[in-house]
């Protein structure tokens, strides 16, 4: 039986520490730019493009990784 700790992160290439930093450091920019899209809809003059950045940055990284794993998983010989 898989070990439910480790076989995702396993799938994508990871350790589950690596795993674990990554994902919390992905949850804590979305909270983040959520909390500050809130924030824009009582008050929008502030933080008129944080919410729009930080979903580029996010979806940006999230690419790199997909690109990543998917190439170690399906390398072209």
């Amino acid at each position: 039986m898989a070990n439910p700790f480790t076989r995702h992160p396993r799938q994508v290439g990871e350790s589950y520490a690596q795993h674990l930093v990554t994902a919390a450091g992905f949850g804590a920019l979305m909270m983040l730019g959520g909390l500050c899209v809130i924030v824009h809809a009582l008050f929008p003059f502030l933080f008129e493009h944080t919410g729009s950045r930080t979903m580029a940055k996010l979806h940006k990284r999230m690419s790199k990784r997909v690109d990543r794993v998917n190439w170690e998983r399906h390398p072209i010989i």
